[in-house]
């Protein structure tokens, strides 16, 4: 079996409803995350309820495409 080589220190918070802010290596702020059009109907975010944010299912895409 290989040695871990890395190991990343992530946190997640859940501020309010989907609101979460997220603390990662190398970004010099931490990361917002929220709802938008489709996501925000999906869990039945009123579209005004909150600002429209990248979701977290947004993130993962991006960085499995990148």
């Amino acid at each position: 079996m290989s040695e871990v080589v890395y190991r990343s220190e992530t946190t997640i918070v859940r501020e309010k409803g989907p609101l979460r802010t997220a603390t990662v290596p190398g970004a010099d702020e931490p990361v917002l995350f929220g709802v938008h059009g489709a996501i925000a109907e999906h869990y039945k975010v009123a579209p005004d309820a909150y600002a429209q944010r990248a979701s977290t299912i947004d993130y993962i895409i991006a960085a499995a495409g990148g």
